[in-house]
């Protein structure tokens, strides 16, 4: 089974969440929430280049970024109830669930008390294939 979520081509969407078992929700939440931490911390390299090299803004951007990857707000008990009820509604089944995750993530460490799965269905595109690369200039 892990062999098939490496392959190339396989989208990790609301199709692919509503085919999980509990225990494999759980497991690709916390999965994730490692990964981010990983991807974190690997920003301490660019915090010292920064400052080597007089980087100005760049402290301030590593550090939104680093924000933005955390999901140290999001229980993973929470982020499956959140991401079952997104994916409950067929109109969401394409949204990338890392993006998911992600809004859920930043809304959770805003508004932790305040978050419920309409408000992620506001903040989530109509349709994720329509939005530029993150290298685009759009």
């Amino acid at each position: 089974m892990g062999v098939g979520f490496a392959a190339q081509g396989f989208e990790h969407n609301g199709v692919f969440w509503n085919n999980l078992n509990d225990a494999a929700k759980a497991g690709y939440i916390n999965g994730y929430g490692d990964a981010m931490k990983v991807s974190a911390g690997k920003l301490d390299s660019l915090s010292i280049a920064a400052d080597l090299f007089h980087w100005r803004g760049a402290n301030k951007i590593i550090k939104q970024l680093s924000s933005e990857l955390s999901t140290a707000h999001l229980r993973p008990d929470q982020a499956v109830k959140k991401l079952d009820t997104l994916y409950s509604n067929p109109k969401y089944s394409e949204l990338d669930l890392g993006q998911a995750l992600q809004l859920l993530a930043a809304r959770t460490s805003a508004h932790p008390t305040e978050y419920d799965a309409a408000a992620l269905v506001k903040l989530a595109p109509a349709n994720s294939a329509e939005q530029p690369p993150r290298h685009s200039t759009k």
